[in-house]
């Protein structure tokens, strides 16, 4: 059997670990295990933030939208189930960018919001 010769195939897979390293502090670019262990990590938190980042957008929606309507006397709870009874199907992020553009609809918005408020209150 013929003797394999690996010198290529080990540099070639440590220089693609290493240029997943790039940018990173320390010996931590420039060092094989120390950059393997790195980007690792840092894959386990891309995996686990791409869901994380979207509850945080959620809630940063949500933030947007109940500062603009508590401008307007309403809460954010007391405005979403006003929309939900109006039957006005806009989301989250639509509302947020409205309300933080100052969208003289988000207003017209709230007025419709307070209109079946009321309407349900009698």
């Amino acid at each position: 059997m013929a003797r394999v010769k690996r010198g290529t195939t080990v540099k070639q897979k440590h220089n693609k670990i290493l240029a997943r390293a790039k940018g990173f502090l320390g010996r931590h670019h420039s060092t094989y295990r120390a950059a393997r262990e790195k980007t690792e990590k840092a894959g386990q938190y891309a995996y686990r933030d791409r869901r994380v980042k979207k509850r945080e957008f959620r809630g940063l929606w949500i933030v947007r939208i109940n500062a603009a309507v508590r401008n307007n006397g309403l809460t954010y709870s007391q405005f979403m189930n006003g929309l939900k009874k109006a039957g006005v199907e806009l989301d989250r992020k639509v509302l947020a960018e409205m309300a933080f553009a100052g969208d003289e609809n988000f207003t017209k918005l709230i007025d419709v919001a307070k209109r079946f408020i009321a309407k349900d209150a009698k």
